[in-house]
């Protein structure tokens, strides 16, 4: 082989036994990670004479070494392949980057329980209802719970500071238990039906209102009777619109497209015969990889990732058979310790549901497909644009954002060959410099990206800068000393305004000869370093915007004489808030515990600038 990796000699010592194998390159990177049932059966095949498939061609060629860990049984090399891929993400295995934690509706163990959005480790005590699969589905489903029910969905801070009810209470969507409008008994029986609603018990709870309803009716509390009412009648709206089948049972759709390199599994997540949510995954697929194999690494990955707090149901419906289906789905049960089982002939409403993942999936891929080659055309037009012998992998663009000089912010934004590359978004807090000078901060941004670079890092290929001829040379100074040991140093673009700051008379000024050139304004090079410009310009704002907000929240109160952490806790916690201080009265102010007639009127001064 073209590696150089002795495979003869390798093969000799190799074991039948079930394991996981590590392909490592020649700088020690694991490329590939994979199990087999007989390991020395398995590892054989990549060195035969003729292999077919153009990827694993590409594999063999970059092995330097393998190594190999044997186990007991295939569901534990199942498990083992799984934690590997997880911590090495190999360029040649199909990558499923669903490392999030599910959201949760979590209903409180409060004398008064709040429904609220959460996410991570389920350290608050309470009772916690889902995964949902997005968290717009929790804020989607947390508002319904808002008209449904009139349980508080306030922070505990918000909560313990009311001392008269607040616009929920006005608008019917929270009893106000903060300041007694609701009796304990009371506030607990909307809480069980809430409890049973998320459940999915739909008809338990209509009846038991039902049963409230006619009670109150008896007793003549009509005013009662009519609430119960009311709520009756938008719970069996909601009950009609959820509901889509008559067969009860949990199980996951999937709907699998793959085309062009590109492979989406959409999902749809069947609870209590609803659907619960739906959600897409891209997982990163090698070229040349065949559909059995993004299959079977799809699921195992998917299944059994521990870290996303995912329930699992024991029914998952599948659009594509594949060989090693049943080997699978064994191996997921046993590692589960449950009842796993991989369906992929249906009929009824899983067959239903099966068209709508597939429907989902399909249209996903030709969306993605024709984005694709929209960016691909416009990366490729840009390199003749700007005559450039090597393809752009990788395009950087620099901005400054600042409100009258305070709270200066740098946005780096980031577009490979697929659009905008968002994990390697940067932004930095410009400080020492003089408030307004544009120049002294895009210095401090481009001094922090390209310092100690060299040829293994991110180096892009263009620098974009948002600004005039002075911040392209101040950055072209920077680049100039700080990439004198890079094999290929980026060029440098500054992007100005036109005349009036009108959008399509931007003229463009590339660094060093300082020469400008011209696209034209309908071309889709033209609209790739706009839509750059403009990401940049986007990410600084709200950047900005963020510190300002922090920067005014926190230092108005830590800027007064006499006020330390203590009176600012109890300020803020007796009153509710910042805007709440600012806005108190110096009567007001007094009843904080601390705060003396002279501090509240220095603090009531500080505030409105008296």
């Amino acid at each position: 082989m073209s590696s150089g990796f002795n495979a003869k000699s390798f093969l000799k010592n190799v074991t039948s036994a079930p394991g996981v194998y590590r392909m490592y390159d020649k700088r020690q990177q694991v490329i590939y990670v994979g199990k087999a049932k007989d390991l020395k059966k398995r590892l054989s095949s990549y060195f035969r004479t003729n292999i077919p498939n153009v990827k694993t061609q590409a594999l063999v060629a970059h092995i330097d070494h393998i190594d190999v860990t044997v186990t007991h049984s295939e569901t534990d090399a199942l498990l083992l392949e799984n934690d590997y891929i997880k911590q090495y993400m190999p360029k040649y295995n199909v990558l499923l980057r669903d490392d999030k934690s599910y959201p949760y509706i979590l209903l409180s163990g409060h004398k008064h329980p709040r429904l609220a959005y959460h996410r991570g480790p389920k350290r608050e005590k309470g009772h916690y209802f889902g995964p949902y699969p997005n968290g717009g589905a929790v804020r989607e489903s947390l508002h319904l719970m808002q008209k449904l029910f009139p349980i508080r969905q306030c922070d505990d801070l918000y909560y313990k500071s009311r001392s008269r009810p607040c616009l929920q209470y006005q608008l019917d969507r929270c009893s106000a238990p903060c300041v007694g409008l609701v009796s304990d008994d009371e506030y607990n029986e909307q809480v069980k039906l809430a409890s049973l609603f998320l459940r999915g018990k739909d008809k338990q709870v209509i009846a038991q209102l039902v049963a409230k309803m006619e009670t109150a009716a008896i007793d003549m509390e009509y005013e009662h009777a009519a609430q119960y009412r009311d709520q009756i009648t938008a719970l069996r709206r909601v009950a009609e619109q959820q509901e889509v089948t008559n067969q009860k049972g949990d199980m996951d759709v999937i709907g699998v497209d793959y085309a062009s390199g590109i492979a989406c599994f959409h999902l749809l997540f069947i609870r209590e015969g609803k659907i619960f949510g739906s959600r897409s995954y891209y997982p990163s697929v090698p070229a040349e990889t065949d559909i059995e194999e993004v299959l079977s690494s799809f699921l195992g990955q998917f299944y059994l990732n521990a870290d996303i707090q995912r329930t699992i149901p024991k029914e998952v419906i599948l659009s594509h058979h594949f060989d090693g289906i049943k080997e699978l789905e064994a191996s997921i049960e046993h590692a589960l310790d449950k009842k796993f089982e991989l369906k992929t002939q249906v009929r009824g409403d899983r067959a239903n549901f099966l068209r709508l993942a597939m429907t989902n999936a399909s249209n996903a891929v030709a969306t993605r497909l024709s984005h694709k080659n929209t960016v691909e055309q416009r990366f490729q037009l840009l390199e003749e644009a700007l005559e450039l012998n090597e393809p752009i992998k990788r395009m950087e663009c620099f901005d400054i954002s600042h409100t009258m000089g305070e709270s200066t912010v740098a946005s780096c934004v980031v577009f490979n060959r697929e659009g905008p590359h968002k994990a390697d978004y940067r932004r930095y807090n410009i400080t020492g410099i003089t408030g307004g000078d544009d120049y002294a901060a895009m210095d401090q941004a481009i001094r922090r990206r390209f310092d100690k670079i060299d040829n293994n890092g991110k180096v892009p290929d263009l620098v974009f800068i948002d600004g005039g001829i002075g911040q392209l040379r101040v950055a072209q100074m920077i680049v100039d000393e700080k990439c004198i040991n890079i094999d290929h140093p980026p060029l440098l673009i500054c992007v100005t305004k036109g005349e009036g700051r009108k959008a399509g008379l931007e003229t463009f000024t590339v660094g060093g000869s300082e020469q400008t050139f011209e696209v034209a304004s309908d071309s889709p090079a033209f609209h790739l370093m706009l839509h750059i410009r403009d990401e940049s310009h986007r990410f600084a704002i709200t950047g900005h915007r963020n510190k300002r907000q922090k920067t005014r929240n926190t230092s108005t109160l830590e800027s007064i004489t006499g006020v330390g952490p203590k009176r600012r806790k109890a300020l803020l916690q007796h009153l509710g808030g910042i805007q709440e201080v600012k806005g108190a009265s110096v009567a007001e102010l007094t009843k904080v515990p601390g705060i003396s007639l002279e501090m509240a009127q220095t603090i009531h001064d500080a505030l409105r600038g008296g």
